[in-house]
């Protein structure tokens, strides 16, 4: 490159760059809505006479739809006893979807059957009884509901991941993979039966 096209380019150059740097400038200036006086969260505050800028709640205010008045659907509990009966239809939707919260929240540790083998078990995690015992098959529903919303004894809550609803889903699902486990020939309906007494033979 000759000299005189030498001198040209870093003539170029430097016009692009004064360029680039007065943009930059510009942009930063601004200081009306870009740059808006605030308080980082728990900052303190001289304007409130507490000291602090975030301001309480105001006492016994709840956000909308969230007032829980319904205990048991809630708790799965009443009056501190479970409950024995599902609060609304169990549905093959309802199923479904309690079959897939089960496989995502509970297989781990319980395995897809509910007898407690799960992949963490596999590998030294202390095993969960299984679904399976009589103490179990027993058990009222809202006991599964109670377990999942406040956990027991190795298992946390799942409250924070687990809404109500999906709940019941799940405590319902245990209930199909408890009946799966125990159902006899007299308990499925008979056009299903004679199909499956003419498979088997």
């Amino acid at each position: 490159m000759k000299s005189k096209e030498r001198g040209q380019f870093g003539a170029s150059l430097a016009v692009w760059l004064l360029l680039a740097a007065g943009v930059l400038a510009a942009t930063g200036c601004r200081s009306d809505m870009q740059v808006q006086p605030r308080y980082d969260p728990l900052a303190p505050s001289t304007f409130f006479d507490d000291g602090r800028s975030v301001r309480p709640e105001v006492p016994d205010t709840v956000a909308r739809g969230h007032l829980r008045i319904d205990e048991g659907f809630y708790t799965g509990k009443v009056n501190g006893v479970p409950v024995d009966t599902f609060l609304f239809p169990i549905t093959r939707q309802v199923l479904e979807r309690g079959r897939e919260r089960f496989n995502i929240y509970c297989t781990p540790c319980h395995d897809y059957t509910g007898s407690g083998h799960g992949m963490i078990v596999r590998r030294g995690f202390p095993a969960p009884p299984s679904y399976h015992i009589d103490r179990l098959r027993q058990a009222p529903v809202g006991h599964f509901v109670d377990v999942i919303t406040n956990g027991y004894g190795a298992m946390f809550s799942y409250a924070a991941r687990v809404p109500p609803r999906d709940r019941w889903a799940i405590a319902a699902y245990i209930r199909a993979l408890q009946m799966s486990q125990h159902a006899t020939i007299d308990e499925v309906p008979p056009e299903e039966r004679a199909k499956l007494l003419t498979d088997s033979k």
